[in-house]
């Protein structure tokens, strides 16, 4: 019996953006979602390929939010799969400045930091995001709409200044395939449901991708690939 389709695609982007090489020591941000889950037990199964030749660690950001923690049961599924997990705590909420607002982006874009500064300090030379192909368009169409910016999150990014790579592998998964994956697996999961949520922009970029593509992968990867195969020609 084969590998489960969603592995199969986590497989292809790792091959296309290189994202393992030989030697590496990864980090996977294990947020508790079904989308970490679903990332931590890949590596899982991965590392026990006989061509192996990396290591890794799960890490889940702990906050003053009791809402975002990851439970216990989490933590035990991961274990019974082999995979260390570390805990960091991050005050995100006094971090905030002075008559600014807590949001989503906020609490994220501070945990994505610490993850970053954590695997710098340790000797890491990959950290892994759980961010999915729905995650990579929504940013895009986020960016075009309120930035004026053709920019989204890249499946690898390779920093200048820090000796880490941001490595996305469930770059061309689309969100439906996961939680069909996820549900197959039996995952223990969970989901932040802080009361800051509602400030967050990606819930309409969630509906605008969906009025787009209408909910079919096709059309998904369509748009993914443009990204890809950009005609400057027939551009401003």
């Amino acid at each position: 019996m084969g590998q489960p389709k969603l592995f199969s695609l986590i497989d292809k982007a790792i091959f296309e953006y290189k994202m393992i090489e030989k030697g590496d020591k990864i980090l996977i941000g294990a947020s508790g979602g079904k989308d970490s889950t679903a990332l931590v037990e890949y590596f899982a199964n991965r590392a026990k390929r006989r061509n192996a030749d990396f290591t890794f660690t799960a890490i889940h950001i702990e906050t003053d939010f009791e809402a975002c923690t990851m439970s216990p049961k989490l933590r035990h599924q991961l274990e019974d799969w082999g995979v260390e997990v570390k805990s960091l705590f991050v005050d995100v909420e006094n971090r905030l400045k002075a008559g600014k607002k807590m949001s989503c982006y906020w609490c994220s874009q501070q945990r994505r930091n610490e993850l970053l500064h954590y695997a710098v300090e340790n000797g890491y030379t990959k950290l892994a995001l759980g961010h999915h192909l729905d995650d990579i368009l929504e940013t895009l169409l986020m960016n075009m709409l309120v930035k004026a910016e053709l920019s989204t999150m890249p499946p690898r990014l390779d920093y200048e200044k820090y000796p880490v790579s941001i490595i996305r592998p469930l770059c061309f998964a689309d969100v439906n395939l996961i939680k069909e994956h996820a549900k197959e697996s039996g995952y223990i999961s969970t989901t932040c449901t802080c009361s800051y949520q509602d400030n967050s922009g990606r819930k309409e970029a969630r509906k605008r991708l969906e009025a787009l593509t209408q909910g079919d992968v096709k059309a998904k990867e369509k748009m993914f690939y443009s990204l890809r195969n950009i005609n400057t020609q027939y551009l401003p």
